[in-house]
C-alpha cells in the first residue's frame, strides 16, 4: 500500500503501477466521498462543491487527478458497495 503525499503530480501517478494507482484512487476516493457527506450534512440544499472548505476541496483534486490517470489506463476503479461512492 503507497502512501499518498498531501501534494500529486503527474511524475508521482506515472511511478505508480496499475495495482498502486487503483489501490490510491480508492482510497482516495473513499477520504472524498466521507468529506463530501459531512459537507452535504452540515450545508444542506445549500450545499455546492465549489464552495465547499479547503481539505474537501483538496480531497476532490487529488481524487479527480488519480480517478482521470485510472481512466487514462483503462482500468477500473474499485468501489465498496458499502460506502456511498
Amino acid at each position: 500500500m503507497r502512501i499518498v503525499p498531501e501534494s500529486i503530480n503527474r511524475i508521482w501517478i506515472e511511478g505508480l503501477t496499475d495495482a498502486d494507482l487503483v489501490d490510491c484512487e480508492a482510497r482516495v476516493h473513499e477520504k472524498f466521498a466521507l468529506l463530501e457527506r459531512r459537507e452535504k450534512r452540515a450545508r444542506g440544499e445549500k450545499y455546492q462543491l465549489f464552495r465547499g472548505p479547503a481539505d474537501l476541496m483538496a480531497a476532490w483534486d487529488t481524487w479527480s487527478r488519480l480517478s482521470a490517470a485510472t481512466r487514462e489506463r483503462s482500468l477500473r476503479p474499485r468501489r465498496d458497495s458499502t460506502v456511498g461512492g
